[in-house]
């Protein structure tokens, strides 16, 4: 598996957000950030560029675990959903595979943790199809 989780749906832009942040909650997930890549370009560099959302999602439970095992992590915090438009009508949809980002701690004790949030990453990538 490479680092990320992901899936194409055949929707609208904005349905895909919403289906992919009530997916998040059924899985216990928050969205912190939600950053509109998008506007950001326009407004930044005033550059044209597709629909592309990165929502910050967070398992409070799961990162108060990770904390407690490893001060630091909170630099690979929260969980990066991207939400982006291919072509009207097709959106694909990519979760970071938290396994591969906390490999590169070298901490065992997120070993675990990493893999249970993989697992519920996964889950929520697999109901949207």
């Amino acid at each position: 598996m490479g680092y990320y989780i992901s899936t194409t749906l055949n929707r609208s832009f904005d349905e895909s957000i919403d289906v992919v942040t009530a997916a998040l909650q059924e899985e216990g997930f928050g969205v912190l950030t939600d950053i509109d890549v998008k506007a950001t370009m326009k407004k930044k560099l005033d550059v044209d560029f597709r629909n592309y959302r990165i929502l910050g999602a967070c398992n409070p439970s799961y990162a108060h675990k990770a904390l407690e095992v490893e001060d630091k992590i909170g630099t690979m915090l929260p969980c990066n959903v991207i939400v982006q438009e291919r072509e009207p009508g097709t959106v694909e949809i990519a979760a970071v595979d938290p396994v591969s980002s906390m490999d590169a701690v070298e901490n065992d004790q997120l070993t675990p943790i990493s893999s249970e949030i993989r697992q519920r990453l996964e889950r929520v990538i697999a109901s949207l199809k």
